[in-house]
């Protein structure tokens, strides 16, 4: 879907409609904060719907409100980008002062992923943290107000927004929009079951969302109309191996196939159905043809290794934020011309496949 605008100073230019697809990744979703910063920066892509899981929610969530608030106090074009904009760094400022406060600076971040680590084999989250307590949730319930989002998104004037969480009971993910979206429903899809204790949610338990959908592909799919999906990815899908690997490198390890697995099949079926659209196999009319695009975070983040998804210092968060807004720049320089036009993944072998990953 392309339209056009008259309001950039350098001219008219032409305006896409797109979904992303968020993922979680603790810390590193700081990344995506950069990314989206500038997407919104650019303004030429507009969103339709956003689906996130874990920190890919949060960072779904304040994207959204601040759309959605900005329409409602009478902004548009890119005054409304400027002030999803404000709204993402307001929340990942909040983020670093409480990582910060959190660290004890100047204690390096893998230090205290190590410690959190050592913790949590002796004791469950109802053991070190009875009281529940988590000092995002009152950071999310301050900066988003979900009534505004439900409204929004009932009166298309928003971007429909789908957060992932892990139904404990039934190992299934399940996903929150509208009405059904809430702080709770963020927190879940962010609960870290060696971290916190289950969210609750009409009667039933939740963990994070990354086991079961990182993030959920296919409410983009069935309940939205632009056919184009941008994926930020966080998570490596490759990465280097040495025999004799410490048990926290195993761990770290595990946790990145894990959180992987989930999107990994899902893109699988999408390659799959698209290949039968195109041999005409499927009626087009019951299944729909997905442009999936990718900006890949993986080979920029290796570097920190997966303890680094724990340090949520101000400068560390502010570092990943440049990286995400590196990645977004090229991506928008190289993939541009190909939404609406052809997907800018051919298929999953071939992220599997790609040494090291890139940064588009």
């Amino acid at each position: 879907m392309t339209e056009t605008s008259h309001s950039h100073p350098d001219g008219p230019r032409a305006h896409k409609t797109a979904n992303l697809a968020l993922q979680g990744g603790g810390a590193h979703g700081a990344f995506t904060w950069g990314v989206l910063d500038a997407l919104l920066e650019d303004g030429r892509l507009r969103f339709e719907g956003v689906s996130g899981a874990s920190a890919g929610a949060m960072n779904a969530v304040v994207l959204a409100h601040g759309l959605a608030r900005a329409h409602a106090d009478g902004l548009r074009g890119q005054a409304r980008n400027e002030a999803a904009r404000r709204a993402l760094t307001r929340f990942w400022d909040g983020v670093g002062v409480i990582g910060t406060f959190m660290s004890g600076l100047p204690m390096p971040g893998g230090m205290q992923a190590m410690m959190g680590g050592w913790w949590a084999q002796w004791f469950s989250p109802a053991q070190a943290n009875p009281l529940g307590l988590n000092p995002l949730r009152r950071l999310i319930e301050r900066q988003v107000d979900f009534g505004l989002l439900a409204h929004a998104s009932a009166q298309h004037t928003g971007v429909q927004v789908f957060v992932s969480a892990t139904n404990i009971r039934t190992g299934r993910g399940e996903v929150f929009s509208g009405q059904s979206l809430t702080a709770d429903a963020v927190m879940a899809s962010a609960c870290l079951p060696m971290l916190f204790q289950p969210v609750q949610i009409g009667g039933e338990y939740y963990w994070d969302g990354g086991y079961s959908g990182n993030p959920a592909l296919h409410p983009l799919i069935y309940k939205t109309a632009s056919r184009d999906v941008v994926l930020v990815q966080i998570n490596p899908i490759e990465s280097p191996w040495r025999p004799g690997a410490s048990a926290q490198d195993i761990m770290e390890r595990i946790n990145e196939i894990t959180f992987n697995a989930s999107l990994l099949a899902e893109m699988r079926a999408i390659d799959f159905v698209q290949r039968l659209l195109d041999e005409g196999r499927l009626d087009p009319a019951r299944y729909r043809s997905v442009l999936l695009h990718r900006v890949d975070g993986g080979a920029a983040l290796a570097q920190f290794g997966a303890a680094s998804k724990m340090r949520a210092d101000a400068a560390f968060l502010q570092r990943l934020c440049a990286l995400g807004r590196h990645a977004g720049k090229a991506w928008l320089a190289h993939h541009w011309d190909d939404l609406g036009r052809q997907a800018g993944v051919e298929n999953v072998e071939s992220i599997e496949s790609a040494a090291d990953g890139a940064l588009f």
